[in-house]
C-alpha cells in the first residue's frame, strides 16, 4: 500500500490539476505492482495549452511542498506529459491520448486512491479506475 507521503502528494497533485479544470482526475495505488513509485495520478486536459497549464500548476504545488522532481517527459508536445516525483508519477494527457492509451485499463487491477473531498471542479468523482 502507498505510504502517507505518497498519498498526500497525490492529493495535492490532484488539487493542483483540479484548480486548472483538469477532468477525469484519478489516482491509482500501483505500489504492489510497480517498485519504482507508489501512486499514479492521471489528469486530462482539453487542449495542449491546458495540458501545459495543468503541468505548471502540479509542478508548482509539489515543488512548493518540498517534493523533488526526478524527471519530466513530453513537455514539448504537450499531449502526454509525465512528471516523476519519485513517490508519485503524474500523467497529464490530452483527452484524445488519454482515451487511446487507456492507462486505467492497463492498471485496472490496482486500487484507486479516494480523492473525494479533494476535488472541486468534478462532481461526482469516480475514485477508482473503471473495470
Amino acid at each position: 500500500m502507498a505510504d502517507a507521503q505518497a498519498l498526500h502528494l497525490a492529493e495535492e497533485a490532484a488539487r493542483a490539476a483540479d484548480s486548472i479544470k483538469a477532468t477525469d482526475i484519478v489516482a491509482l495505488d500501483v505500489s504492489r505492482r510497480l517498485p519504482l513509485t507508489d501512486v499514479f495520478v492521471l489528469a486530462t486536459g482539453a487542449s495542449e495549452r491546458q495540458v501545459d497549464a495543468i503541468v505548471d500548476a502540479v509542478e508548482e504545488r509539489l515543488i512548493g511542498l518540498g517534493a523533488k522532481p526526478k524527471r519530466r517527459e513530453g513537455r514539448s508536445g504537450a499531449r502526454w506529459v509525465l512528471l516523476d516525483f519519485g513517490d508519485i508519477v503524474v500523467h497529464v494527457m490530452h483527452a484524445e491520448d488519454r482515451e487511446f492509451y487507456a492507462l486505467e485499463k492497463l492498471w485496472k487491477d490496482c486500487p484507486g486512491v479516494d480523492l473525494e473531498g479533494v476535488l472541486e471542479a468534478q462532481a461526482p468523482l469516480v475514485a477508482a479506475a473503471p473495470a
